[in-house]
């Protein structure tokens, strides 16, 4: 199963005296398109979400506002990454491992999918997870 690495990359800020804007556009910043989006907010404070991969969606996270942690995992490197500002879009490929945690009480979760929600698509044991994306 040939999937690409999860990166972090950056959206342009455009503004001026008025206020801050920025564009999110399937194909063009994220680089897939988009078919599903929802966002993750209120959640308590030492609360793990995710703990999943995927067989084929793609996500672009985004921290609209606040903040919070996304640990990955792709049986080769095991990293962290913060979301902290509203410019910053963690795009996620399947076969990362994911588990977001460390909310701020104010942090608003958009995520952005490639598919739409597919019961079948998610692997939620790990065990099942090293079987299929190898070590």
């Amino acid at each position: 199963m040939e999937v690409g690495n999860s990166k972090l990359i950056d959206i342009t800020e455009l503004g001026d005296e008025r206020g801050l804007l920025t564009v999110i556009e399937g194909n063009i910043s994220v680089p897939f398109e988009i078919n599903r989006v929802f966002y993750i907010y209120k959640t308590l404070p030492g609360i793990r979400r995710g703990f999943h991969a995927h067989y084929k969606t793609r996500q672009a996270l985004i921290s609209v506002s606040g903040s919070c942690k996304v640990y990955l995992d792709n049986t080769r490197r095991k990293t962290d990454v913060l979301l902290d500002s509203p410019t910053k879009v963690l795009i996620l490929e399947p076969n990362d491992w994911h588990e977001m945690y460390d909310f701020s009480p104010d942090c608003v979760l958009l995520v952005l999918a490639s598919h739409l929600y597919d019961a079948e698509d998610y692997i939620r044991d790990y065990d099942k997870f090293l079987e299929v994306y190898g070590r």
